[in-house]
């Protein structure tokens, strides 16, 4: 009886174990996602701010410069019909886009030999230099420097986190992605809150400690498998293979009496072939090409995601500008970025409770909110702000609801052998969607200017 009591003792303390584990790997992940993406967010919503204080420095006078901006926040450097910066939002966001491309395009196929405390301690490097060069930025050229170290930093982490969740519970992958979303509502709300109170140099000051949260939740938060190679470069398959069930998901199981079930499932999902699953280093060139081919159902509706929301948000947010409005220009532009990142933040969260496997219909959906809001900006047909208020919150329920059943139907359907290099390489879908949006939205904006 003593010994049943004893086995019974140290079972409930596994338990509990199992479900502090289990909340610290979601808080971590969902942290994780919230400061890698936070900086990036935030350059996009001071996009016009970066280039309108730079418009005014670089005026060949204080007194000039104060007379290009009326009282109304509009800019009257143009004679165009619309509030125009001179140089589109959308060159920002390529600065913003165009090095985590090139990174998700390469870094697959050689990452696997850096160990993942040396890429977080980059990511955070990269994201504080980002906000000191915007802060203390005294030329456009700075200004996007910096803009291009936030970019490094969100690229490099989202490919290394992505595949950092193949060794753990694949409820990581919703915590990772609801964090990504709450970053875009706390990166574009904290700078729209803070600005008004403060100057944007001051604002982007303060969040300097975003990357120390990165820092934390990753070497202090999350619980890792007991032979992780935190600090050398070995091979994650490997490291799949070699360690336990348990080890490969540690305690992540809230309910033990689910954790045999979990298991076969598991297994039917991935369905490896026969014998232990092979490092992910010895995937040849031929290999990693056919699971490429095989990702394309799902990078392409993510790439058309993409492209049509950041067309929207880079190529005609700025353009949508209502004088009677009791906002500025700056503000409601700052505004369409906060509730468009509030939707994202909604669907990226949504994963636990519904999912959508027929991603392109989302592609569709988030075409036909492009076309709306260009024909707008042409025509000039819509009452009043808060109509695109409403419009850019459903645009970021389809872009968000986009990602996340992406990379979890991804994770799911893919075998335990390719898996890490497959969440790292579907990652350029958005990517590659976004640098085509930016490249077509600097034209778009200087065809409107110029009317």
């Amino acid at each position: 009886m003593e010994h049943t009591e004893t086995d019974r003792d140290s079972i409930v303390t596994s338990n509990s174990r199992g479900r502090v584990s289990f909340w610290r790997n979601i808080s971590g992940f969902w942290l994780l996602g919230l400061s890698n993406n936070f900086a990036y967010v935030v350059m996009l919503s001071a996009a016009h701010d970066i280039l309108k204080q730079q418009e005014t420095r670089n005026t060949t006078t204080n007194t000039l410069s104060a007379s290009l901006i009326t009282p109304e926040g509009r800019n009257n450097s143009n004679s165009s019909r619309y509030d125009c910066n001179p140089v589109s939002t959308a060159a920002v966001l390529l600065a913003d886009i165009l090095p985590t491309l090139l990174i998700k395009l390469a870094a697959p196929f050689f990452i696997h030999k850096c160990p993942y405390g040396i890429r977080v301690l980059l990511c955070v490097a990269a994201a504080t230099s980002s906000f000191l060069l915007v802060s203390f930025s005294s030329s456009v050229g700075m200004s996007i420097l910096g803009v291009i170290f936030a970019s490094f930093g969100a690229g490099f982490g989202e490919l290394s986190f992505l595949s950092l969740t193949v060794f753990f519970d694949r409820a990581v992958v919703g915590a990772w992605g609801s964090g990504t979303g709450g970053a875009g509502v706390a990166g574009a709300l904290l700078y729209s809150v803070l600005t008004l109170k403060l100057s944007p140099r001051a604002t982007l000051l303060v969040m300097l400690v975003v990357p120390v949260i990165m820092a934390v939740s990753y070497f202090s938060l999350l619980e890792f498998p007991s032979s992780f190679p935190q600090w050398q470069s070995r091979r994650a398959e490997r490291l799949l293979h070699d360690a336990s069930p348990q080890e490969r998901r540690p305690l992540m199981t809230e309910d033990p009496d689910k954790a045999e079930h979990e298991e076969d499932e598991e297994k039917e999902e991935s369905a490896p072939g026969p014998g232990p699953p092979a490092d992910a280093g010895d995937l040849t060139c031929r290999d990693r090409l056919v699971v490429l081919r095989g990702l394309l159902k799902f990078i392409i509706p993510l790439s058309v995601v993409y492209f049509a929301e950041y067309f929207i948000n880079q190529g005609l947010l700025e353009l949508l500008f209502f004088p009677g409005f009791y906002l500025s220009h700056a503000e409601q532009y700052r505004w369409y970025q906060t509730l468009y990142q509030i939707g994202v933040f909604i669907s990226r969260s949504s994963l636990f409770c519904m999912k959508i496997r027929r991603v392109w219909i989302l592609s569709v959906l988030q075409c036909v909110n492009a076309a709306l809001l260009c024909v707008a900006v042409y025509a000039q047909f819509l009452p009043s702000a808060a109509v695109v208020f409403a419009i850019v919150a459903y645009e970021g329920l389809l872009g968000g609801a986009a990602y996340v059943n992406t990379f979890y139907f991804i994770s799911k359907e893919t075998g335990s052998r390719e898996r890490e290099f497959a969440m790292s390489t579907a990652s350029v879908g958005d990517s590659f969607g976004i640098t085509l949006s930016g490249l077509t939205a600097i034209p778009l904006h200087n065809y409107f200017c110029s009317l």
